[in-house]
């Protein structure tokens, strides 16, 4: 078997004072941390269409790095040679899922029944990789906003033959899914959006984007897909009014078409601060609905204005991500590196340094949430901060027995409030920092 990557060496732990580049540092596969293996806490995945097909190309330069894996580009020999190359940095890395789009994973050609042969073809060598291997499918999904086609967007066209399209590679994308086992199929609407009000009917776009969701649903259940649904909210990028704004958007539509008992939310990070919001808000919104299900894990850029994708290095923000997927009991979904490398670290040593560096980055940020979580202090204060719910007249008003009439005559008897509690802002911060750093 060829071997792609023959200066990186099997990825092991070696502790934090290790100054080995090719090993993990926080990273023990099968340390147990309340009660789970690290692993099992932190199902990693990788993106296909990163770590196999981007290449360092943007807006202004051509491609810095090589993902030809010594074969022509654009033909079935590269998309089998990707398959080979994949395998081969999951396995050196420990990494046990990938997440793919349709055209991930091969070229697409000028007839969708060609397509779709390819990716016949190209998955019967997937499976037998995974069977080999003992690597599984996180998630599929469809690319519906690279073609041409979708520049209207996809569920969001304005033409008929169009969404039928649409509808085409979701069939196929979730018969593929199926096939490889996947636990979740992905929403990510791309071009699910508009650019101006005055060529649009929102109302229009929105439910057919509903129809298509539960066509989607309803195909999927009748060929034996048991998993999740997710939508990936995104508010911007590459439309200027996404649809999918945020996880309160996104949730608010699927209840509003009765989507909410199949679907979940796949939130981003990088997404999550270009909707001016934390990762860590976006994750408690989901939580609280009911609706955590998967975890794109990467950072982007505070001074740059779009989805820079970069591989998740701040540990603040990823010990504050576990803490929340740890109080939420977990993910039904896992983290995959949605992420590349930057445009100058091409070689194949870096894209290995960088899934280190996240690995890495997401342990130590379950290390430092568990211990967030043993210390106490944190929950010790919520709960003293609403503790006047839990007795005479609030908790009349969370128990939905108190009215109007009642609440204002107390309001009257007291006269005036007391000084209301303290939030306590910095001296929270100081716990974390104080755990974060001990």
């Amino acid at each position: 078997m060829k071997e792609y990557f023959k200066n990186v060496p099997t990825i092991k732990y070696e502790g934090k004072d290790s100054k080995n580049p090719f090993a993990f540092k926080f990273y023990d596969a099968e340390k147990v941390i309340m009660g789970k293996k690290m692993k099992e806490h932190l199902p990693f995945a990788m993106a296909w269409w990163h770590t196999l097909c981007a290449s360092g190309t943007d807006m202004f330069g051509r491609d810095t790095a090589d993902k030809s894996f010594n074969t022509e580009k654009g033909t079935m020999a590269h998309a089998h040679a990707k398959v080979d190359a994949g395998f081969e940095c999951m396995q050196k890395l420990g990494i046990e899922y990938f997440c793919f789009h349709d055209v991930d994973l091969v070229p697409e050609a000028d007839d969708i029944k060609e397509t779709n042969r390819r990716l016949d073809e190209i998955t019967d060598h997937l499976l037998e990789k995974m069977k080999e291997t003992g690597i599984k499918c996180l998630w599929g999904t469809a690319n519906m906003f690279s073609n041409p086609r979708f520049m209207n967007g996809a569920g969001s066209t304005n033409s008929a033959e169009v969404y039928c399209f649409a509808a085409a590679q979701i069939k196929k994308a979730l018969e593929l899914t199926v096939k490889l086992g996947g636990k979740g199929y992905v929403f990510w609407g791309g071009r699910e959006g508009y650019e101006t009000l005055l060529n649009t009917d929102i109302k229009f776009e929105q439910e057919n984007i509903a129809r298509l969701m539960k066509m989607a649903v309803n195909y999927g259940r009748s060929i034996g897909f048991t998993g999740d649904f997710y939508i990936e909210p995104k508010p911007k990028e590459p439309m200027k009014h996404q649809y999918d704004f945020d996880a309160a958007t996104a949730i608010g539509f699927l209840k509003q078409h009765g989507l909410d008992k199949d679907f979940k939310m796949n939130i981003e990070a990088n997404h999550a601060t270009l909707a001016g919001h934390t990762f860590e808000h976006e994750l408690r919104i989901s939580a609280i609905n009911g609706m955590l299900g998967s975890i794109d894990a990467n950072q982007g850029d505070y001074l740059l204005g779009w989805d820079t994708d970069e591989f998740p290095s701040d540990v603040y923000s990823a010990t504050l991500c576990m803490y929340e997927v740890l109080k939420a009991g977990g993910l039904t979904g896992g983290f995959n590196f949605d992420a590349k490398n930057r445009r100058p670290s091409n070689t194949y040593e870096d894209m290995f340094h960088a899934f280190i560096l996240g690995m890495d980055t997401y342990a130590l940020g379950l290390i430092k949430a568990a211990e967030l979580i043993e210390d106490g202090r944190i929950d010790a204060f919520i709960e003293e901060k609403y503790n006047s719910f839990t007795h005479g007249i609030g908790k009349k008003i969370v128990s939905n027995e108190a009215t109007f009439e009642e609440l204002a005559a107390y309001a009257e008897e007291l006269g005036q409030t007391k000084e209301p509690q303290s939030g306590r802002q910095e001296y929270l911060n100081g716990i974390i920092n104080s755990v974060l750093f001990r």
